[in-house]
């Protein structure tokens, strides 16, 4: 089969009204298959405390557990936006290296603010789709129309269910493993 012929990469975009919920859902779902074989990468976000028991927001990796610290301490009273675009891309780079390096599927934590502004893990997706590995990645519910254009035709709607996961990845398997005999 011919490289350019080869359908769409599948994508599951789970609707992230529920972020917290959807998070661990990806997380459980991408370590029950890493545990049965299958090479898994990609982030997922989480929400702790740092050493100083402040609230933040983080990346774990799926594979090597190694956490990215995408919020920052901007001190008392700011109003400023926290991210850390620095970690982001650190994360960011290593979704990129793991879809060079053979994963059979990414996980993707969310398509939100950044990657509606083509920022943030949107080239963790696009390593994703041009090695044509399917994708499972959160959409929040504010950027849905930016995310379509984003996604168009390849992105399938999953609802957000250990069952409806499994459902797609049975059929997004099959798109893996083909794409491996080219």
């Amino acid at each position: 089969m011919e490289h350019d012929a080869l359908p769409p990469t599948p994508i599951a975009a789970l609707p992230a009204q529920d972020s917290r919920a959807v998070q661990s859902l990806m997380r459980a779902f991408a370590l029950e298959l890493a545990q049965a074989g299958v090479r898994v990468a990609g982030v997922t976000q989480m929400r702790g405390q740092d050493p100083a028991g402040r609230s933040r927001i983080f990346l774990r990796d799926v594979a090597s557990e190694a956490e990215f610290m995408i919020s920052q301490d901007l001190g008392p009273g700011s109003t400023a936006c926290n991210l850390d675009a620095g970690e982001l891309a650190l994360a960011c780079a290593a979704v990129e290296r793991a879809a060079r390096d053979g994963a059979e599927l990414i996980v993707v934590s969310k398509f939100s603010k950044q990657e509606a502004e083509r920022g943030g893990l949107c080239d963790a997706f696009r390593a994703a789709m041009g090695a044509r590995i399917p994708v499972i990645a959160a959409v929040s519910p504010h950027f849905r129309e930016e995310w379509r254009v984003f996604a168009g035709p390849l992105a399938e709607d999953v609802a957000p269910s250990q069952e409806a996961l499994a459902d797609w990845w049975a059929r997004a398997k099959s798109f893996s493993h083909d794409r491996r005999a080219i």
